[in-house]
């Protein structure tokens, strides 16, 4: 028989696509500075783009293919990577990740078994090591890779329940014990609600704890609400602390939060997703290096280690507690030991997933190209920046600064003539800057996302972006009020 595999590249074809791609990317990165951090398309505008609604029966020329969705991309999409975009907390992706992103899928090794995947295997477990080490937390502990935020604290959630459970909770169920109840101040970010939701244990689990003046949880307040809950007879089993929260880069107090843990015998976990690689720098604040205190950590490289999406990591001190909350033994894995007596990492093991791509590889790389010192001068920077931005906002008599922390800064619009008070000046101010928020988006200058801070709705900018520089933090201001006046121009033409 002669195979026919449409999907087949002759080397030399592959060659001459593969090379023009790359210099494709490489005049994007080149011109990016230059363009606007989106073009905010409509759905219907992409589909109009993207024509041909039905697959065709036929196939198509694989460079040409690939030429049309290069330029697709590189024409409609939102840029991390520019210089201004400071949405949300995603980093701008290393060149070498992209690299290391397209050298692990052709190997494509599973790095669910040790046996599918030997080097990919070592390099995640060095890869965990090395963000252990690089936070300060025990490089002794264990850990896996994943997505992002989300499954990385899920990880460390059920893990916890497991371990805090006083029964078999895999085989009996929540069922078959006192209801589970897990600590999170209401800065947490909403992936406690997804793993509360999805894991069993229904929303009415979760305490929110209040917050002090500068967004962190009120260690007094967490106290008392564990108390009442052993009085009712639920089982404390979690509280989570915040390394940066996701609206203003607020850190919880977290070395007296693990005093709390310890005292009442409660998994202690810290959502690190965003701020923990700020604890590299030797001027990190002691409630921040508190994080070593935690029986688990999530860390998001694709966040402020700069790799490419997806990148998260699951920190865990003993790492049995993982194996315990994801092992099983089917008859059809046929996973022995590495050859040389050594029992080999199994990732299916320590989460979720089974099969699992190579996301290490583009985190290591960097790693490597950077190091501590290369990458204590990143985040020191994106820090120094963020504060340039919040000084040049609080000096412009149109803008008024909200908050600090990390490297995020929340500000909002004023209009210079407002003469609205009270109530009524907050709920205008609040619409006013809800549309500002919306237009900056879509105008393309500048990238911001949103927070409300004790029901003010604010301009939130974050910068994890080793592409800005000193003159775009500085072009804020007269940004956002030249958009804030022509919204102003609009309401009043009406």
């Amino acid at each position: 028989m002669t195979r026919n595999a449409p999907l087949a590249l002759p080397p030399d074809e592959f060659r001459r696509i593969g090379h023009a791609l790359i210099e494709q990317i490489a005049r994007h990165i080149e011109t990016m500075p230059d363009r606007p951090v989106t073009t905010a398309d409509a759905p219907s505008r992409i589909r109009e783009l993207l024509g041909q609604s039905a697959l065709g029966e036929h196939g198509e020329d694989a460079g040409k293919s690939l030429d049309q969705v290069a330029e697709l991309l590189f024409d409609h999409s939102l840029f991390n990577a520019h210089p201004k975009f400071w949405g949300y907390i995603t980093g701008s992706p290393a060149p070498l990740g992209m690299l290391g992103d397209l050298l692990a899928s052709a190997v494509d090794p599973n790095v669910g078994a040790y046996v599918l995947s030997p080097v990919a295997t070592e390099i995640e477990k060095q890869t965990v090591r090395w963000i252990a080490d690089f936070i300060g937390y025990t490089s002794a502990c264990g850990g896996i890779m994943v997505s992002g935020g989300n499954m990385a604290n899920m990880v460390g959630f059920l893990a916890a329940r497991r371990a805090k459970a006083s029964w078999d909770v895999r085989k009996e169920g929540l069922r078959a014990g006192a209801q589970m109840v897990v600590y999170a101040s209401r800065e947490t970010h909403t992936w406690i609600q997804k793993a509360a939701d999805l894991f069993g244990m229904g929303l009415d689990a979760i305490r929110w704890i209040e917050t002090d003046d500068e967004l962190r949880m009120s260690v007094p307040a967490l106290e008392r609400a564990i108390v009442a809950d052993r009085d009712a007879g639920h089982v404390p089993f979690m509280v989570v602390g915040t390394a940066g929260s996701v609206s203003t880069g607020a850190i919880d107090p977290l070395g007296a939060i693990a005093d709390v843990c310890k005292r009442y015998s409660i998994w202690f976990h810290v959502d690190g997703a965003y701020g923990a690689p700020a604890a590299v720098l030797p001027e990190a604040s002691a409630d921040l290096k508190a994080l070593a205190l935690a029986d688990s950590v999530a860390v998001d490289p694709h966040k402020w280690l700069y790799a490419p999406l997806e990148a998260g990591c699951t920190l865990v001190r003993d790492v049995k507690h993982l194996s315990d909350a994801y092992s099983f033994h089917p008859a059809y894995y046929h996973f022995q030991d590495a050859g040389d007596g050594e029992a080999p990492t199994n990732f299916h093991e320590f989460g979720l997933q089974n099969s699992r791509g190579f996301r290490a590889l583009k985190v290591w790389l960097g790693l490597k190209q950077a190091g501590r010192e290369g990458y204590v001068r990143m985040i020191r920077d994106d820090i120094a920046l963020t504060e340039s931005m919040y000084r040049a906002v609080e000096a412009h008599p149109e803008l008024e600064a909200f908050t600090l922390g990390l490297s995020i800064a929340t500000f909002r619009y004023v209009p210079a003539d407002l003469t609205l008070t009270g109530a009524e000046r907050e709920q205008f101010l609040n619409e006013l800057n809800t549309a500002l928020v919306s237009r900056l988006q879509a105008d393309g200058d500048l990238f911001v996302s949103n927070a409300v801070i004790r029901g003010s709705y604010v301009l939130r900018a974050c910068i994890v972006n080793f592409r800005t520089e000193q003159a775009d933090v500085e072009a804020v201001p007269e940004m956002v009020v030249r958009a804030g006046r022509a919204l102003m121009e609009q309401l009043a033409s009406r």
